[in-house]
């Protein structure tokens, strides 16, 4: 019988609340046991007054940017809420970052107009198919933590853009039982970052353990979605060891795998 190439390993996949799953069954595929452990949680943002005031005007808009799924949710919630749909969207463009924010817009009968051919957001800055001199975008986002890269760009290359709180995300509270028990006895192999805020929120509630060794981490490898969680990777937790080619789920499973087929059996 073959043996599947992550048989063996216990992976973390640390995610927001209720988003693991797709990724769980993508490494359950190659054989892994999977621990979820939530480290953030998305909420509503702290008012809807800006996205509301922007809804009411999205005539004025010619681009809508969507760079997450939960922008895509909380924005189409938000038109419903104003007995709104789809239809209210149709004179405007709308382009995504990421596969997964292209199905969630998909969802919604909505396909995308630009996808850029990189799944990250300065991707999108390089390839806009359109001139941005005098452009009006509306950029439905995170409320607080999120990149300021995206928007400085697109300012500076003349377009007007109008930043939206449509979500917060925060840290979870406290580790699960059993995420925190397999920490501590090392029945850990792999960890998986899929965003910078989930490996600073990792980081905060791995540190508030107080009956956690300083060593805990030491004997896992530390995979990464891509160049931007790498970097917070080396920042709050001091190394990355493996990062994705193709900064999706897909791809970084596909990074385990390459990695864990390297392994020496003894290893796994």
């Amino acid at each position: 019988m073959t043996t599947l190439p992550l048989t063996g390993l216990t992976i973390l996949v640390t995610r927001s609340a209720g988003q693991s799953s797709d990724f769980t069954r993508l490494l359950q595929v190659q054989g892994a046991t999977v621990l979820e452990m939530p480290a953030l949680e998305i909420t509503p943002p702290s008012s809807w007054a800006e996205l509301d005031g922007a809804i009411a005007r999205l005539s004025d808009f010619h681009w809508l940017i969507l760079t997450s799924t939960n922008g895509v949710d909380y924005f189409f919630q938000r038109l419903a809420t104003h007995h709104l749909d789809q239809a209210a969207t149709t004179h405007l463009k709308i382009a995504v970052v990421g596969k997964k924010t292209a199905h969630q817009l998909q969802a919604n009968g909505i396909p995308p107009d630009f996808i850029p051919p990189e799944f990250v957001a300065d991707s999108l800055i390089q390839h806009f198919p359109d001139p941005l001199e005098q452009c009006q975008i509306l950029f439905p986002r995170v409320e607080t933590g999120g990149r300021e890269a995206l928007v400085q760009a697109f300012s500076a290359a003349g377009a007007t853009v109008t930043e939206v709180p449509a979500y917060q995300s925060g840290c979870c509270k406290n580790l699960t039982a059993d995420v925190a028990q397999a920490l501590h006895q090392q029945q850990i192999q792999v960890i998986t970052f899929a965003s910078s805020k989930t490996v600073r929120c990792f980081q905060h509630l791995v540190s508030t353990q107080a009956d956690f060794p300083d060593a805990v981490l030491d004997t896992v490898c530390i995979a990464s979605i891509g160049p931007q969680t790498s970097d917070a990777c080396r920042t709050y937790l001091g190394r990355v060891d493996i990062e994705a080619s193709e900064f999706t789920l897909e791809g970084l499973t596909t990074a385990i795998v390459q990695w864990a087929t390297s392994l020496p059996p003894i290893h796994k």
